[in-house]
């Protein structure tokens, strides 16, 4: 579970501070896909980074499951993002060198636990095939089309089984056929794999998609209202 409470983050503005995000809560249950919507410098990036723990909010809480990463240090922090977070940016940004299924165990290598190398590869095949890739495991970057390179980087963010995923626009550089599938993906695998999944997206023909929605605006979440998921 994810769950921000009160959260308020400010940056130098000048003489000032703007604030990107104002005293905002949330909460994301396992198995469930939270969409966040809103005009371009609402915020919305800034709440990923915050959700993502990849910055610390001035004030209030972010937990994943039990923990209050709030109170942990750098060296912590980094951990339990390896270890328990998913993060899909809105490029796949995969290492031109290597196979799709070496994208998948590059990332398995700094995971938790030390499973033997056989038992990670074996996930990353299953997790490729999940996505629809069973034919492209030993494929490159540039022999992938967009949508293919998206369904690699969220399959990537999948490895290490984390609780939570943070996506930033995971159709932003696809048409919107491709879209909907790539949307369509991350809902399956949300609920096939029990993660809760926090999702920013511009086009509000997904939104039906979520299991509740959030917009975004001057820093401030006002609950939207989704119709019934069509997964």
């Amino acid at each position: 579970m994810l769950t921000l409470q009160d959260v308020t983050l400010t940056f130098p503005d000048g003489q000032s501070r703007h604030t990107a995000v104002n005293d905002v809560s949330l909460t994301a249950e396992p198995g469930t896909v939270t969409g966040i919507t809103g005009a371009s410098g609402s915020g919305k990036s800034s709440l990923l980074a915050v959700a993502a723990t990849l910055i610390t909010p001035d004030s209030g809480s972010v937990r994943i499951g039990d923990v209050e990463t709030t109170d942990l240090s750098p060296s912590q922090t980094a951990t339990l993002r390896r270890e328990r977070i998913g993060i899909v940016f809105q490029q796949a940004n995969l290492l031109p060198s290597l196979t799709a299924l070496d994208q998948l165990l590059a990332v398995g290598e700094l995971g938790p636990g030390s499973a033997p190398r056989g038992e990670r590869r074996t996930r990353a095949a299953q997790l490729l095939d999940q996505v629809g890739l069973e034919r492209a495991h030993r494929a490159r970057p540039h022999e992938l089309s967009g949508g293919q390179r998206q369904r690699v980087n969220i399959a990537r963010a999948m490895m290490n089984d984390p609780e939570v995923m943070i996506v930033d626009e995971p159709t932003s550089a696809l048409d919107h056929a491709r879209g909907q599938e790539i949307i369509g993906l991350i809902c399956s695998l949300t609920e096939a794999l029990g993660t809760a999944t926090l999702l920013v997206t511009h086009d509000l023909d997904f939104l039906p998609r979520f299991d509740q929605v959030f917009t975004m605006a001057d820093g401030g979440l006002s609950p939207g209202t989704a119709a019934p998921p069509l997964r």
